[in-house]
């Protein structure tokens, strides 16, 4: 199993959770695969693939290089003998809030990270994928509700739902499965740096009462690209508590 972004970067909080990559790596050698841990922080993704031990694999690459995002995918084939399944879970977001504070550079720049790597990923991947493989986007309640106030990130969000439409069409001919998870407010070392700089998002109401964890997000990761999943394709399964509803 491919993860890009399956480092966790603490954003200088020692204390910090894992990340929702992190934790898929982790879950889902826990259910016996092995894992190809992809990050542009090389420390990262050494860190995860030291939690797991001899079944994963550090990969090092920033996939807003379209390069990068070639060489991720042969290195984890190679390392592994074989790729079976792929999780996109890196985002950023750019910018100053609102549309007054779109500029076209942190515009290309998040989309570069949040969009045409995942399309890009899924390219180099799903020939590679058997019958069976599958793929899971990871999105954000911010492609269902607003609320970021950063326009490129939202954007990038919602048109995941729509690139993965076409990679479960595409891939279906294959046997080869795409999904996407849709977080919403979790407790990993990027929500608690978007709390710090938007201290209302913790007091959201969210009708469970409480924000998730990045291991409840990765069961639902894990899950999507198990075969007790295997007639599920081309769908958005929301992870938030109830907050979207």
């Amino acid at each position: 199993m491919l993860v890009v972004g399956g480092g966790r970067l603490g954003h200088g909080d020692d204390e910090a959770p894992a990340g929702n990559g992190q934790a898929a790596c982790v879950l889902a050698a826990v259910e016996g695969a092995e894992v190809a841990v992809v990050d542009r922080d090389e420390a990262a993704a050494h860190e995860t693939a030291g939690r797991i031990g001899e079944a994963a694999t550090p990969i090092v690459a920033d996939v807003a290089d379209p390069e990068d995002c070639e060489s991720a995918v042969t290195g984890a084939e190679e390392a592994m003998g074989g790729l079976d399944g792929v999780v996109l879970n890196v985002g950023v977001g750019f910018g100053q809030l609102g549309l007054q504070g779109v500029e076209p550079e942190t515009w290309d720049k998040t989309l570069a990270v949040n969009l045409r790597s995942h399309a890009l990923i899924a390219k180099h991947a799903l020939p590679r994928l058997p019958p069976g493989g599958a793929i899971v986007f990871v999105s954000s309640i911010a492609a269902l509700r607003p609320g970021t106030r950063l326009p490129a990130y939202d954007a990038s969000k919602a048109a995941l739902i729509g690139l993965c439409r076409h990679v479960a069409l595409e891939g279906s001919r294959r046997q080869v499965r795409a999904n996407v998870v849709c977080p919403g407010l979790i407790d990993t070392p990027l929500g608690r740096a978007a709390s710090a700089g938007r201290s209302n998002r913790d007091r959201t109401p969210i009708p469970l009462g409480r924000q998730g964890t990045a291991w409840e997000v990765a069961r639902a990761i894990v899950f999507l690209l198990s075969e007790e999943a295997g007639y599920i394709t081309g769908q958005t399964l929301v992870v938030d508590g109830g907050l979207a509803m």
